[in-house]
């Protein structure tokens, strides 16, 4: 067990709500992500705006991976003394387009100076039909959305002190909230892959007591790949002709890679964001 999950498991009690991308409170989610510097992102690599932007977007992502709708954020930003106002306009125009982008109102928060820029953002969702971790079945299928691989493949650009395009996913994650909010009743659990394909399905492996048998290989690269932001999604196989119409109709690629089976899965990759 890392530290991240042994400091976790502090918290939990029987009936605890902690162990989802967040936490059900009647019809409510509440979820949280730091996004912080030197540890998510550097700032020579992003723009003031971009980084405000992916704060908001990568914290949207918990809410949209629960099919949650996002209505409300609050803030917390520790920011060095040395920003000028128009630096901090240019991190507040990023936060807020993020906002807009999914109708997200940002009601409140706190900020304080600190030696670098760290975020930490709240979003309260509404769901009536929240997509949980749990719940998984001897035989059901194991899929994610879309393609991953090229954030490790950009960050490695990044860490040699080349540059990435503002539409490459590192800087502009792709969320699937059509695809979900469309797929829901078909879908057993689901969460979205941000520590890396391999460590999701770890966490999914951990909760539900259960292996995967996979059905091709997945290169380390890829399934390592962290901050991808696609949906790792678990379903009956008697629904896949159902979902195949609706990532078509939502333009979703939908890639299966294994079926659920008795064990348990081993991540074998790196824990860490750099």
């Amino acid at each position: 067990m890392n530290g991240e999950n042994y400091f976790i498991n502090a918290f939990r009690s029987q009936g605890a709500r902690i162990g989802d991308d967040g936490a059900c409170v009647g019809k409510w989610i509440y979820s949280k992500d730091i996004f912080f510097e030197n540890v998510h992102f550097k700032r020579k690599w992003l723009s003031l705006y971009q980084i405000g932007y992916k704060a908001m977007i990568v914290n949207i992502s918990d809410a949209i991976a629960m099919n949650g709708i996002p209505k409300y954020a609050l803030l917390g930003v520790a920011m060095p003394k040395s920003m000028t106002f128009h630096q901090m306009d240019e991190l507040a125009l990023g936060l807020k387009a993020g906002a807009f982008e999914h109708g997200v109102e940002i009601i409140g928060g706190d900020t304080i100076s600190n030696a670098k820029l760290d975020l930490s953002i709240t979003i309260v969702s509404e769901a009536t039909f929240p997509l949980l971790r749990k719940g998984l079945k001897t035989g059901d299928l194991i899929a994610y959305t879309g393609t991953i691989g090229e954030s490790s493949k950009q960050l490695r650009y990044l860490l040699a002190g080349g540059k990435v395009h503002a539409k490459n996913r590192f800087v502009t994650p792709i969320l699937r909230q059509k695809f979900i909010t469309k797929s829901r009743r078909y879908l057993r659990c689901g969460m979205d892959i941000s520590d890396g394909l391999f460590s999701d399905i770890e966490k999914l492996s951990n909760v539900n007591r259960i292996g995967i048998r996979f059905n091709k290989k997945i290169a380390k690269r890829i399934g390592c790949s962290g901050e991808e932001y696609e949906m790792l999604i678990a379903f009956s196989p008697r629904h896949i002709h159902a979902l195949r119409r609706i990532a078509a109709l939502t333009r979703t690629p939908i890639n299966i890679i294994g079926k659920v089976q008795r064990g348990k899965f081993t991540n074998r990759c790196k824990r860490h964001h750099f």
